[in-house]
């Protein structure tokens, strides 16, 4: 069932979006199976078409014919220039690249260069290589070589590491501007504190501070609130590995729903856009194609692949990707795929439609009982199950209708002195959606808040008395 003609003519076109030179065009092609162990040049010696390959040797042979040697002079003064950061408790700030001139070893005197500017001077401490997935101390390394040093405070991505008596600066490699906006702030609901470590604004700022020492596409700013911090990055995605990692560490928070960066560009506002690629069978591409155009998205090109799928590339506001993901895979069925990069800022679209549901909001603090939930399940989704610990202005569940719905989770069958009233009715409950950190976030709207600790996620109401939400949509209006 391989497609290796298809992949290959799309692996080319890539390529040459890319703006791939002609060297790089005429790339080497080898067929290949990791799991089974074979490789071959030429796909009829594959062993599903009869061929006799049977291990990997032709892939190490074209790795030490087609892939060149590093450049660089050993011999030359020392240029090393940071790709990556990372950070060590023990010794501080860590920069990870290659060196691409002359040689470095711990103890050696260096200064940072930000291109042609010195931004600081300073001692190697330590100089590590990479054994498989381990990191060892080398006692030097030279051009061509991928390290990791400590000792320099001053190093960002894009810094030059250069010789002290001959300092030469690279060109900083830029970092693409944060695209996606979200507020971080403390976790004011009823249950807050039960379930987290780490809960106060002092412990979340300064979790944040330690994750802008290795994060550079991440930006955080104080709000006006000291509870709240607005932090912004290239995505749901890497924002939400950011509150996972938090989460498994014992942080507990509350975040709001994503905002996209607007910019002012010759004098008109603009948002950014992003190129979206997908790929789903016939069968659902009427459904998903009007889904992208209530999104404001602009088809750019459709190819079949003659078997039943279908690939879709479309041109749309980063807005309207925001909780794509969840009701893609749903109309999808889970079996189509996706992919989005950002492309560039362009003039604000119209104002996107809202979700299209309601959401069925508790009532009552306490727990949740079997019965009132199987009351419940004809007006729509749950997200709980019996047991769960509920509170007032807490979301339970997806309404079926477009409103929000308050309703009374904690409600136990009525009862009489001598037994229960009215006949016993065996209660059967639906399975609940299981929301994960993903498509929680996706899934509130902008008076929602999702609740993380290291145990559950909740979705609840910002104010969670209704009278509030009445004042805050009525001062709204």
């Amino acid at each position: 069932g391989a497609r290796v003609d298809w992949v290959l003519d799309q692996t080319f076109d890539l390529f040459d979006k890319l703006g791939a030179n002609d060297e790089q065009l005429d790339f080497p092609v080898i067929y290949a199976s990791g799991l089974n162990g074979w490789a071959c040049m030429d796909i009829n010696d594959a062993p599903s078409k009869g061929g006799s390959a049977s291990d990997m040797k032709a892939l190490f042979e074209l790795v030490i014919k087609h892939v060149p040697t590093p450049p660089g002079n050993p011999d030359a003064p020392l240029q090393f220039q940071i790709a990556a950061l990372d950070y060590s408790t023990f010794t501080g700030r860590l920069g990870v690249g290659r060196v691409l001139n002359g040689r470095i070893k711990p103890g050696q005197q260096v200064v940072v260069m930000n291109h042609e500017e010195q931004i600081g001077s300073g001692r190697i401490n330590q100089v590590l290589g990479f054994q498989g997935l381990d990191r060892v101390p080398v006692e030097s390394a030279e051009a061509g070589d991928i390290i990791i040093i400590s000792g320099l405070d001053e190093i960002g991505i894009g810094v030059t590491v250069c010789d002290k008596e001959n300092p030469v600066g690279l060109p900083v490699m830029g970092v693409d501007e944060p695209t996606l906006t979200m507020d971080f702030m403390v976790n004011s609901s009823p249950l807050a504190g039960t379930e987290g470590k780490f809960i106060t604004s002092r412990q979340i700022r300064d979790r944040l501070a330690k994750e802008l020492l290795t994060n550079v596409a991440l930006r955080v700013e104080d709000t006006a609130d000291a509870d709240v911090f607005r932090v912004s990055g290239r995505g749901e995605l890497h924002l939400t590995i950011l509150l996972e990692n938090m989460r498994r560490e014992g942080f507990e928070m509350a975040v709001a729903k994503p905002r996209v960066v607007y910019k002012e560009i010759n004098g008109e506002k603009c948002e950014p856009y992003e190129n979206l690629t997908i790929d789903l069978e016939d069968a659902h591409q009427g459904g998903v194609m009007e889904e992208i155009g209530r999104r404001r998205g602009e088809l750019t090109n459709m190819e079949s692949d003659g078997h039943g799928r279908t690939r879709l590339e479309y041109h749309i506001p980063a807005r309207g990707l925001i909780g794509f993901q969840s009701d893609f895979m749903t109309m999808t069925r889970g079996s189509g795929l996706m992919s989005h990069v950002f492309d560039d800022y362009g003039p604000v679209k119209a104002d996107l439609p809202g979700r299209h549901n309601g959401v069925l909001i508790s009532a009552e603090d306490g727990e949740a009982v079997a019965y009132a939930l199987w009351k419940l399940e004809d007006r729509g989704r749950m997200f709980v199950v019996p047991g769960d610990k509920l509170y007032e202005g807490m979301v339970i569940g997806i309404h079926s209708r477009d409103n929000d719905l308050i309703v009374n989770p904690i409600k136990g069958k009525q009862l009489t002195n001598v037994r229960a009233s009215g006949t016993d009715e065996a209660v059967r409950l639906t399975t609940a959606l299981k929301m994960t950190l993903e498509s929680a976030v996706e899934f509130i709207d902008d008076d929602e808040l999702v609740e993380l600790t290291p145990k559950s996620i909740r979705i609840r109401k910002r104010y969670l008395k209704e009278h509030e939400r009445k004042r805050s949509n009525k001062a709204a209006s």
